[in-house]
């Protein structure tokens, strides 16, 4: 008798498809906990361009004005560092490189198994477009 009902497969399906479904459910939470992760690290690199490109502009690594824009526009604040061939204090010679790095802490939160902090970097570089005498 034991046997019999062991041995049957009536309802096998609905099990198959139960487990599949909690599955797809778990990639899609895992999904929606990471998507910030990608939009922080998109929105990073866009803010190491614009001040690059200011810095560019302006031949001068003094650019706080356009960080400050950005920072109320994306929400982050980045540790910011220059890396610079100086002509004279902040000032920046004619096709003189510039790179800044941006690192940001975010936290990746996986709902109640905690959450944990990740570093995120951005590097932008350009040439300056400013003579000096």
């Amino acid at each position: 008798m034991m046997r019999k009902i062991l041995s049957e497969k009536k309802g096998e399906g609905y099990i198959d498809i139960a487990v599949g479904i909690l599955c797809l459910m778990l990639v899609v939470a895992l999904a929606v906990s990471l998507f910030p992760v990608f939009m922080t690290k998109q929105q990073l690199n866009r803010f190491a361009d614009e001040i690059v490109r200011q810095a560019e502009i302006v031949g001068s690594t003094n650019v706080n004005r356009r960080i400050e824009d950005l920072r109320e526009e994306t929400g982050l604040d980045p540790e910011i560092s220059w890396d610079c061939d100086y002509f004279e204090g902040s000032k920046i010679q004619l096709n003189g490189n510039i790179t800044v790095t941006l690192t940001c802490r975010i936290n990746i939160g996986f709902f109640q198994f905690g959450s944990f902090p990740i570093e995120i970097k951005a590097r932008a570089s350009g040439k300056s477009e400013v003579y000096y005498k």
